[in-house]
């Protein structure tokens, strides 16, 4: 047996392990990036094999937790993919506006990003005091970092690019306090968000919601996981809600393909089909 076969068993028993120890299902997310993510913890966390690994993790919650940030990548960005933004601003608030109240899920929120960019976008819209947001992740180290709100100050300017791009209406800085080498978002921002640990793979639906965004998260799912994430997306929203994806990912070639229609389909923005 060559030492791919073995590797590729190892990575198995790893995943199953993890989830027989922890409740996280990574069963089905792609195998091709999930090997570099466990390959890259091997070496930072000093393992000769994945077998080494597994030991430890299932011997050690810090150890697991540790390897959950290979796992999880928790990397986004503010305003990314401008266009997106500006899209959602131009021809989705304006059907936003219509409801008396909002409720809006960010699933696989990584460090949040984008929930202050989702924000900000509803506080200059007039929309952010009647909207609920529920920011959603399986990685509580991530999902505390979305709930401080503090990110490098040296990303601010690339930030501020981003946000005038995607239509940003005042000063970007205006949302935050720089203090040191930190930028402290402003509190109001999330007085409405609702953090909570959610699986994809393994949990249900927050129902009746205007607006899914999933950004970045199906791309590392395989086609089943994905069809189950579409699946949730779709129950989860109202009639004719709104679904936004990441520029890499399309609903076209999944079973979910005729239950949406292209809203602005160059920005992966959708409307969920009338019944």
């Amino acid at each position: 047996m060559s030492n791919q076969d073995s590797s590729t068993i190892e990575l198995r028993l790893l995943i199953e392990a993890i989830y027989l120890k922890y409740s996280y299902d990574f069963r089905d997310y792609s195998g091709a990036s999930q090997k570099r993510r466990v390959h890259h913890a091997l070496h930072q966390m000093d393992c000769a094999s994945i077998s080494e690994l597994q030991a430890r993790v299932l011997h050690d919650p810090d150890a697991f937790m540790q390897l959950l940030q290979y796992l999880t990548i928790p990397t986004s960005e503010m305003f990314r993919d401008p266009g997106y933004f500006r899209a959602l601003r131009e021809q989705v608030v304006p059907h936003l506006h219509t409801y008396p109240s909002l409720k809006i899920w960010i699933a696989g929120c990584s460090t949040g990003e984008e929930v202050y960019s989702m924000a900000i976008m509803l506080k200059e819209e007039g929309l952010l005091e009647r909207s609920i947001i529920y920011a959603t992740d399986i990685n509580p180290q991530s999902l505390e970092r979305s709930r401080k709100g503090v990110y490098p100050l040296d990303r601010m300017r690339a930030y501020t690019a981003s946000y005038q791009m995607a239509g940003g209406k005042g000063a970007f800085s205006d949302h935050y306090t720089a203090a040191y080498d930190s930028a402290l978002f402003d509190r109001s921002l999330i007085e409405n968000v609702s953090f909570a640990d959610h699986s994809l793979a393994t949990d249900s639906v927050f129902s009746e919601t205007h607006l899914v965004c999933c950004r970045n998260v199906l791309i590392y799912f395989n086609r089943k996981l994905q069809e189950r994430a579409l699946g949730l997306f779709h129950e989860s929203l109202c009639h004719r809600g709104f679904l936004g994806l990441g520029s890499k990912e399309t609903i076209d070639f999944s079973a979910y393909a005729g239950a949406f229609t292209p809203l602005v389909k160059a920005e992966r923005i959708y409307r969920k089909a009338a019944a």
